[in-house]
């Protein structure tokens, strides 16, 4: 089988990122309840808004950015059976593909370079499953698309859904 992993919000924790960026730049308590069925920065005085969407073109935002629970062990052991590639549409912020491939050395590296699609549009991709928060790449995908969830993804309801990755190691172990 050949699997495709999504990184923000699915291996790395982005959406945390942001909360905790934005609370402490603005003394804020923003939580991630708080945001389910939003995106961040719809979620905060519109005068605070682009400060959010700035945090993405930070140097050092995703080289930070903490491991999403079980997902090193359950990816570890889905690549000894599988095919398992990370795909992260990298282009849109330039700066985060070196940190992107660092953050993988540095958390994942039972998965080599070979493996990792840094791309700007997943609609290439062609393989059994895609996991991934977002249902713009999940809507063209022709494998098996799963969602993993995130606050900004609760209302979606066309997709196949994951919490967690003992969820993921669930249906794909």
């Amino acid at each position: 089988m050949t699997i495709f992993v999504d990184m923000d919000e699915v291996i790395a924790d982005a959406f945390g990122a942001h909360l905790d960026l934005y609370n402490e730049e603005f003394r804020a308590q923003l939580k991630r309840e708080d945001c389910y069925g939003r995106e961040a920065w719809q979620c905060v005085p519109e005068e605070h808004q682009q400060s959010i969407k700035d945090h993405t073109w930070r140097d050092g935002f995703f080289k930070n950015l903490l491991v999403i629970p079980d997902s090193q062990e359950v990816l570890f052991e889905l690549s000894k059976k599988h095919e398992v590639y990370i795909a992260s549409a990298a282009m849109e912020f330039p700066q985060s593909l070196r940190e992107k491939s660092d953050w993988l050395d540095e958390f994942f590296p039972f998965i080599p370079w070979q493996n990792r699609i840094l791309c700007g549009n997943k609609h290439v991709l062609k393989g059994d499953v895609l996991i991934d928060d977002r249902s713009k790449n999940l809507g063209p995908f022709e494998g098996r698309s799963i969602m993993f969830t995130s606050p900004h993804n609760t209302n979606v309801t066309l997709f196949e859904r994951a919490d967690t990755w003992k969820d993921i190691a669930d249906k794909l172990l």
